[in-house]
């Protein structure tokens, strides 16, 4: 289930105001319900995101990512922000959308948003590995035009 993440705009404000560093802070996947409606624009900090999955395997606020690279490659002028892939290796779970944030701040109305994934339909998994498959260009690439 590789898709390309969609970025919260409010993210560029966190990084603007210092309140995110991808190379140093802990960053985040949490997975959420169909019930949740992803805002682009308005949803800025963890505290704006509802609907949150329960299950077996899943703990609540998500999973820290691993492996996290932030990289710029000057001959195409491209911004990155990968991970490996995200895996509940045991779990029993259905989510819609994969949430990105920011944990090292102290509270929700603190952690800022990066981007969401829409799996376009519900994931499941029963009893078995749920996995985030990141698109091969990563959880962010950004083009400077």
């Amino acid at each position: 289930m590789s898709v390309i993440a969609k970025i919260y705009g409010p993210f560029f404000l966190s990084l603007a105001n210092k309140e995110i560093d991808l190379d140093s802070d802990t960053l985040k996947v949490m997975l959420c319900t169909s019930s949740y409606t992803p805002n682009q624009d308005t949803h800025r900090y963890k505290s704006d995101v509802t609907n949150e999955i329960s299950g077996t395997g899943y703990t609540a606020g998500g999973l820290a990512l691993t492996s996290v690279t932030v990289s710029y490659d000057a001959p195409t002028t491209t911004f990155k922000l990968d991970a490996a892939d995200p895996t509940w290796p045991t779990s029993t779970i259905t989510a819609r959308y994969a949430v990105f944030y920011d944990a090292t701040p102290a509270t929700d109305a603190t952690r800022p948003l990066i981007a969401y994934v829409d799996f376009g339909a519900d994931v499941t998994s029963s009893g078995g590995p749920f996995t985030d498959t990141l698109d091969a260009n990563g959880i962010l690439n950004l083009v400077a035009a």
